[in-house]
């Protein structure tokens, strides 16, 4: 699906690339979570993939399924930046506006996924009076209605109350159970790493490791390059967010 190979990133100015030597594959269904200190080039990463960026060095081979091209959509740490529209409905119409998509499969494509993403009873609201996590989930609709087949989100849980972090947990194990490709950029590991096949983790640019989550707690590999750990077992903290989403 999308395959890096040794993949550099420098800007004019900058002293040493933000990001050297990356290679890796993300395969049909992945859920991937990517961590790593803050200058790590997990941002530049994301652009990279998303071809808002060109590399420096190296290459990135994006394939679609068929011969259709692959479509990725990003959702943003600032949400309110991503707001194009003035109600709910508006906003996650704004990607497909000059679509020649009859109108009728249009509308239902939108009333199933503001459905979905249990936003369609706001679907008049004003966009910016939604709470921080319902910004996030209005962004993906969004892509959803561009038919995105891979998902990216850059700390997704940046300034969320735990309600916020509910509604962001569960629309990412919905996209992950719909068979979505998802990449999740975060350091707060214990809100998503349930949900993920695969942890990446770059230190000053570089990829470090890149496999399945467990070996990373428990062999002392994020505290040799600076992340955190979990502030509690991210299994006991999935638990209690199927919970409370289930009390909604």
């Amino acid at each position: 699906m999308i395959t890096l190979t040794d993949v550099s990133k420098s800007f004019a100015g900058s002293g040493q690339p933000v990001l050297s030597g990356i290679s890796f594959s993300v395969f049909d269904g992945d859920c991937i979570v990517v961590s790593g200190p803050n200058g790590s080039g997990k941002t530049v990463l994301m652009t990279l993939i998303a071809a808002l960026e060109a590399p420096s060095a190296g290459s990135i081979l994006r394939k679609g399924k068929g011969a259709d091209e692959l479509r990725i959509g990003l959702v943003f740490q600032e949400a309110d930046a991503q707001i194009l529209g003035d109600t709910v409905e508006e906003d996650a119409l704004f990607g497909i506006r000059d679509s020649k998509l009859p109108k009728e499969v249009i509308s239902q494509r939108l009333e199933t996924i503001l459905k979905q993403l249990g936003l369609y009873e706001k679907r008049r609201s004003p966009a910016r009076s939604l709470s921080g996590g319902e910004k996030r989930r209005l962004a993906v609709a969004g892509i959803l209605m561009m038919e995105a087949d891979v998902i990216i989100f850059d700390e997704p849980f940046a300034n969320l109350d735990f309600a916020g972090v509910v509604q962001v947990t569960s629309m990412i194990d919905q996209l992950k159970h719909s068979g979505k490709t998802v990449m999740v950029l975060t350091h707060e590991l214990e809100k998503v790493l349930a949900l993920a096949n695969r942890l990446l983790i770059l230190h000053r640019g570089s990829l470090v490791y890149n496999g399945e989550p467990e070996p990373a707690l428990s062999g002392g590999i994020l505290e040799q390059y600076g992340i955190r750990n979990p502030l509690c077992s991210y299994r006991v903290f999935a638990d209690l967010v199927w919970k409370a989403d289930d009390c909604r």
